[in-house]
């Protein structure tokens, strides 16, 4: 148990700078902003823990169409504040309520931290910094001048400061690692309350899954002789997917957010993984990737099986990642496209017509949730499972050398 706790505290450390691992993980970025390309919300913010207000507003624009692709991927991606609800006032105004998270930016060598509610959901500036971008666009902080405009570098590039702000994923993972530690310490005290009695609530549930990861996953994938040692390390995998699947799945705050759906989170844990494989790796493991046994000698003169080998050293992680990532994004995305399709048909055909379809796409949503609970466990398993793999092959010995 005590493996376990301190390795989720160096869990959550690694992935508490997703902001800046975003920048280099990213699949898709567009760094060339031109001002009049730079995305801003809709929607006035009222964040529910901000301080100030806005002391006056420009004139709104025309309010644009339903746009279903940028809603289902602004729920699906991160933010700096957590967006919590919307609601119309009494002159039919929209308004988004949101818990604001912390900024923290070095530009120049100078250090800010400040509440991202400053930004009021993108309509001001603050400190020579905006929020821009959400929903399809990627949301950043880039700095502007006094009088408004985008600070552009010698390139002609919008100048960024860089970002170490706790984002929406860094707060949701540092909110499941705390309830995670709550969880196993219960069913630790639990233990001690009841020595060599039958486990009971809590401590059956964590009890059940602990024995399953052991005698299901790790002794099998790793061995008898050396499975007690990743041991730790398997159960941490596993309770930190599935339960942040879970929350996941769960609408409203503190669980909602996407963490899992999120490259940077994935990749932390799949290089994780690759780290303890290949620092692992016995003489036999090495021996096998360059001299593979029961191939010609010819592939080995001509080293097309150790190139293949040494790339699939390599791409092993990158699967664990992508795996993940794909088909918990996936999920989201469609439980979220039926719940559009309402105000998509409500919108274009009439309410009537959205409200009748609104009974279909609930149903459906509620099917998928279902499946994406078992989704969230299948995620888990094959993970850890994937994990306990790579990690048997490599400490792996030959028969001859065990006897």
């Amino acid at each position: 148990m005590k493996k376990t706790i301190a390795f989720l505290f160096s869990l959550m450390l690694l992935t508490a700078v997703h902001a800046t691992a975003t920048e280099f993980i990213e699949l898709a970025s567009d760094d060339d902003f031109s001002a009049e390309m730079l995305a801003m919300d809709d929607f006035e913010s009222e964040d529910i823990f901000a301080a100030d207000e806005v002391a006056a507003e420009e004139p709104s624009e025309a309010e644009e169409g339903f746009n279903p692709g940028s809603t289902i991927i602004g729920h699906v991606t991160d933010a700096h504040s957590w967006h919590m609800f919307d609601y119309f006032d009494k002159s039919g105004k929209e308004h988004a309520v949101a818990i604001p998270l912390p900024v923290i930016l070095i530009n120049n060598g100078h250090l800010d931290v400040f509440m991202s509610s400053k930004f009021h959901h993108g309509h001001a500036d603050y400190k020579g910094y905006r929020l821009v971008g959400g929903g399809i666009e990627k949301e950043e902080i880039i700095c502007v001048d006094e009088a408004g405009q985008p600070l552009l570098d010698e390139a002609g590039k919008v100048v960024k400061p860089l970002d170490f702000s706790i984002t929406k994923v860094p707060a949701a993972i540092m909110i499941i690692v705390v309830l995670l530690i709550v969880i196993v310490m219960v069913a630790k005290k639990g233990y001690k309350k009841r020595e060599n009695q039958a486990p009971k609530g809590l401590q059956s549930l964590v009890e059940m899954l602990v024995v399953f990861v052991r005698d299901s996953i790790v002794r099998p994938m790793i061995g008898e002789k050396h499975y007690e040692k990743y041991l730790p390390y398997m159960l941490t995998l596993f309770f930190f997917i599935f339960f942040t699947n879970c929350m996941g799945l769960i609408p409203f705050f503190p669980a909602g957010a996407n963490v899992t759906g999120n490259l940077a989170v994935t990749a932390t844990l799949a290089v994780i993984t690759f780290l303890i494989t290949n620092l692992s790796g016995n003489k036999h493991y090495w021996v096998d990737i360059f001299n593979t046994p029961g191939v010609p000698a010819w592939l080995k003169i001509f080293p097309l099986m150790p190139i293949v080998e040494l790339v699939g050293v390599f791409t092993k992680p990158i699967v664990l990642m992508i795996r993940l990532f794909a088909n918990m994004t996936a999920g989201h995305i469609v439980i979220l496209g039926f719940v559009v399709i309402i105000f998509i048909i409500s919108n274009t055909i009439s309410m009537g017509v959205g409200a009748g379809v609104s009974v279909i796409s609930v149903v459906f949503s509620v099917f998928i949730s279902v499946l994406e609970c078992l989704v969230a466990y299948i995620q888990a398993f094959v993970f850890t499972m994937l994990s306990a793999l790579y990690i048997g092959m490599a400490v792996h010995e030959p028969h001859h050398v065990e006897a």
